[in-house]
C-alpha cells in the first residue's frame, strides 16, 4: 500500500540514482580568470578595512592634540588651576594612546593581509617575473582569514604609536609642567608645597602621579623589542607560531 504523500522513488541517505553527479564546487578546479577575480576582490575588501581603522587611528591623535591644546589654554589662563590640569592631561593622553594602540593593532591585521598581496601577487606580475618572494604566501593568508590573530602584541602597538605621535605630546606636557613650577613668577621663591603642591596634598603626590605614567612610557619604549617593519615581514616565525601574540579579541 503506498502513501502518496511521499515523493515517487524514494532512496535511502547516501544512495544515488545511477548517471547523477552531485555538485562538489571545492573539488573543481578554478581557472586562472577565476582565481585573479577571487584575489582582486579579496584585496579591495582588505584595502578598505586598513584605510577604515587607518582613518580611526587619525582621529584618536586629532582627539589627543585638540585635548592637550585646549589643556594648555586653560592651564596658562588659569594658573592656580595650572599643575592639576596638566596633571590631568596627561593621564587623559594615556588613555588616548591606549585607545590608538588598540586600533593599530586592529589596522595592522588588514594591513598584514594587504602587504603580503602586494609583496607576492602583484609585485610578480608588475615585474613581468611571475615568482612570489613567499613561496607559501597564500597558505599564510587563508590561515589567517580561518584563524584571524594579532601581529603585535600590546606593548609593541604601544611603542609604535608613542613614537609615530604622542612622543611629542607627552614631552610637550612634561615641558609645560616643569615651566609651571619653574618659571612662573608667582611660585619663585616658594616652598615646596606651593610650587609641587594641589590643595592640601603633600607636594610629593603631584610628583608621583606625573612620574609614574612618565616611567611606564620610557619602560614601554625601551624595554618592549622592535616592531619589524612591515615591508620586511608581518608574519609570525613559522617555527615559532603565535608564541607572544594572543588571538584575535574583539
Amino acid at each position: 500500500m503506498t502513501n502518496d504523500s511521499h515523493p515517487e522513488n524514494p532512496r535511502s541517505p547516501g544512495e544515488e540514482t545511477v548517471g547523477e553527479q552531485l555538485p562538489d564546487f571545492e573539488s573543481q578546479p578554478l581557472s586562472r580568470d577565476e582565481y585573479i577575480m577571487a584575489l582582486a576582490h579579496l584585496y579591495r575588501g582588505e584595502l578598505h578595512r586598513s584605510l577604515i581603522w587607518r582613518l580611526r587611528l587619525d582621529t584618536t591623535t586629532n582627539w589627543a592634540i585638540l585635548s592637550t591644546v585646549a589643556i594648555l589654554t586653560f592651564s596658562f589662563n588659569n594658573p592656580q588651576y595650572s599643575s592639576e590640569t596638566l596633571i590631568a592631561g596627561m593621564y587623559a593622553n594615556m588613555v588616548f594612546l591606549l585607545i590608538e594602540a588598540r586600533r593599530f593593532r586592529f589596522f595592522d591585521v588588514w594591513r598584514a593581509r594587504v602587504r603580503m598581496i602586494e609583496e607576492n601577487f602583484y609585485g610578480p606580475i608588475l615585474r613581468r617575473e611571475l615568482r612570489s618572494a613567499e613561496k607559501y604566501w597564500g597558505s599564510q593568508v587563508a590561515d589567517d582569514l580561518l584563524r584571524p590573530r594579532f601581529h603585535v602584541t600590546k606593548a609593541q602597538a604601544i611603542k609604535a604609536r608613542l613614537s609615530r605621535n604622542f612622543v611629542y605630546i607627552f614631552v610637550f606636557l612634561l615641558l609645560a609642567w616643569v615651566g609651571r613650577v619653574l618659571a612662573i613668577p608667582e611660585v619663585q621663591g616658594q616652598d615646596l608645597q606651593s610650587m609641587f603642591g594641589i590643595g592640601a596634598l603633600p607636594h610629593w603626590v603631584p610628583v608621583a602621579l606625573v612620574a609614574v605614567p612618565y616611567t611606564l612610557l620610557v619602560a614601554v619604549y625601551v624595554l618592549t623589542p622592535k616592531v619589524t617593519p612591515p615591508e620586511i615581514c608581518y608574519w609570525p616565525d613559522p617555527d615559532h607560531p603565535g608564541e607572544d601574540v594572543p588571538s584575535l579579541d574583539v
